[in-house]
């Protein structure tokens, strides 16, 4: 929790540096306790660092080609001169990205998680995909992560400004 609170500490520091008055000086504060509230709900104290990896980088402003670069980058395994996601990286993932939902009661069940895996490695005969096959299936929006493409896309309008008018 000490590493994580250091490193949100930083992250803000900079962005606060890039972006004058437009950071709350308790940004760090907040974004650790959500992360604490969606991963350590039993109070141990402890969260995984990758686990609040993916939530930094799903709920960064990058694109949502960058975001999945970015997760794989983060759950593959290396595995001779290829890095691949298994079964049960893609499970990790799925399942620390599904406590963004839930922590706002919209979470889908495991059953879901393993429909997803299911749907990801349909047809594929090794038991891992390489980056290409991840980044495809996730460009297909499957259901479990469909609130990512959707935030997105509403923060990718909040910019926009029209010239009309409205009565």
């Amino acid at each position: 929790m000490q590493q994580i609170s250091r490193m949100l500490m930083k992250l803000f520091q900079r962005a606060r540096l890039e972006k004058p008055g437009q950071v709350d000086p308790r940004a760090a504060e907040f974004t650790l306790s959500l992360l604490i509230a969606m991963y350590d709900r039993s109070g141990t104290g402890y969260v995984k660092t990758r686990s609040a990896a993916a939530a930094l980088i799903s709920l960064s402003g990058d694109t949502l080609l960058a975001k999945y670069r970015a997760f794989f980058r983060l759950y593959a395994v290396p595995d001779g001169k290829e890095t691949l996601i298994t079964h049960s990286a893609l499970r990790s993932l799925l399942t620390d990205l599904n406590q963004i939902p839930a922590i706002v009661g919209e979470g889908c069940t495991l059953s879901c998680v393993e429909i997803a895996i299911h749907d990801c490695f349909h047809g594929v005969l090794n038991a891992a995909i390489v980056e290409e096959k991840f980044l495809s299936w996730l460009r297909s929006e499957p259901t479990v992560l469909l609130w990512l493409p959707t935030c997105y896309r509403l923060s990718a309008t909040e910019m926009v400004s029209h010239q009309a008018r409205c009565r």
